[in-house]
């Protein structure tokens, strides 16, 4: 059968296709072992999965390279500290030495250690002690009675509306510069300032909704990118409980604890969405500087899990392009963002002047799309191509009704070619999601939802 594959990525293996490959040579192995992989996260809430690998000793390389890119997968998706093994000795061994803070998989060692607050640790585990998936799902927005605060931190600029009843009575943006200030202050005062703008335009607050870029347990700040140029040292119950700081100030001024609710950016979005389309079951990907991913349910909930797909293997051929932050290879944010532009560009010829920024990169190729360039067409179609192949992979973790594409990438000519391109790959090589709902919200719409939704995150006292 002849698969659609890109064309300026010769190599690009899709992980749905690694495991259909895997299970087919497990299988005519005929030497087959049970292997379960158990993620557990705050509150014993986990996520269970059992696949068939090779018996140990059969081929040992691939049993390893597999599991550990599940291993990956699982954790990003849903978050964790600790990791349980049952079926293999020897996958349980790799593993334990993966994640370590000298192993392969450091980073995400030093990442998960710091949002749960837990040393990070592999356990082994037999079959008959293979826990029950403990699931959670929080009904989160849709409360829009009463006079409702709606804060969105941007990188660049931050908006806030006042809501009255699911009307926006006042909405504004203002240029911040959150990322490049080492003074946390700064970013207090400039939340609690939007905070006070907005409560001035109603008679009173009743709730507060804060959507923002990071990971948030409890409505605590556990890793932000606005707070990057923030001395770790300072960062304390300062930083982390910023939002719980400023919505405790907004009730001593108006003499009642108001509810606060904080939930990530993709979250909020695909909420955004889930009200627009009067519907659960949403995936949102927003495709800019990196990929950045919110699930609302089929229940209309979310999971408490991290959905930071940026870091979840895509591609299973190892000699794929490797993100510089996490050290590993293949993963989301090379593929669904201007780097992927920019690598598709490259890979096709095209030289960039010195200097550029990666945002300028992605606006001269889109110029190059607005003249109808056939590199550029090359470069939407290919990456609309990863998209179709990515979708069944992700739809292993996530029930998805509806998909949102947003972000940067998706904007102009470029963003309808890889919408169509992703809707026929998919339709031809995988016909059951041929029938899945996937498309681009309008501009408009998204900004004001964006601030609705977020206004509507906590429910009244």
């Amino acid at each position: 059968m002849n698969i659609k594959m890109p064309v300026l990525d010769k190599n690009f293996y899709p992980m749905i296709k690694a495991l259909n490959d895997f299970e087919t040579e497990v299988k005519k192995s005929g030497k087959e072992n049970e292997v379960t992989l158990v993620v557990e996260r705050s509150g014993g809430y986990n996520y269970v999965y059992t696949y068939n690998a090779f018996a140990d000793g059969v081929n040992d390389e691939l049993n390893f390279r597999i599991a550990e890119r599940m291993a990956k997968t699982i954790l990003w998706v849903v978050g964790g500290y600790k990791i349980y093994v049952s079926g293999s000795k020897a996958i349980y061994e790799y593993l334990k030495n993966a994640y370590t803070k000298q192993g392969i998989r450091a980073f995400d060692v030093e990442f998960m250690s710091g949002v749960y607050e837990k040393p990070f640790e592999v356990v082994w585990i037999e079959k008959e002690q293979i826990p029950k998936q403990k699931n959670n799902s929080v009904r989160v927005g849709g409360y829009l009675d009463g006079c409702r605060i709606g804060f969105d931190a941007g990188g660049s600029d931050r908006k806030v509306s006042a809501v009255v009843n699911g009307e926006v009575v006042y909405s504004e943006e203002v240029v911040w510069n959150p990322k490049v200030t080492e003074d946390p202050t700064y970013h207090y005062n400039e939340i609690l300032t939007a905070m006070k703008t907005a409560a001035s335009k109603m008679p009173t607050v009743d709730a507060i909704g804060v959507s923002s870029a990071g990971v948030y347990v409890d409505n605590k700040i556990m890793v932000a990118s606005l707070f990057i140029k923030v001395d770790k040292s300072k960062y304390g119950d300062y930083v982390k409980n910023m939002y719980i700081n400023v919505a405790n100030e907004m009730s001593r001024e108006y003499g009642k604890q108001i509810p606060l609710e904080v939930a990530n950016d993709g979250d909020v979005t695909a909420l955004a969405g889930a009200i627009d389309l009067n519907d659960n079951g949403v995936l949102g990907i927003a495709m800019g500087t990196s990929e950045a991913v919110g699930y609302i349910n089929t229940n209309g909930g979310i999971n408490g899990w991290l959905s930071e797909l940026a870091f979840a293997p895509v591609d299973f051929n190892a000699g794929a392009m490797q993100d510089e932050w996490s050290g590993d290879f293949g993963v989301g944010c090379k593929y669904f963002s201007q780097d992927a532009v920019i690598k598709l560009a490259e890979a096709g010829g095209h030289k960039f002047a010195d200097g550029l920024t990666p945002a300028q990169k992605l606006k001269e190729v889109q110029a190059m799309m607005d003249k109808g360039d056939k590199l550029a067409t090359q470069i939407y179609q290919d990456i609309g191509v990863y998209l179709a192949h990515t979708i069944p992979f992700y739809a292993k973790f996530y029930d998805i009704k509806h998909m949102l594409l947003l972000g940067r990438v998706m904007g102009g000519k470029g963003g309808d070619i890889i919408l169509a391109t992703c809707k026929e790959v998919l339709a031809k090589e995988y016909p059951e999601f041929a029938t899945l709902d996937i498309g681009l919200p309008d501009e408009t719409n998204r900004r004001v939802g964006q601030s609705i939704a977020a206004a509507s995150l906590p429910a009244n006292n």
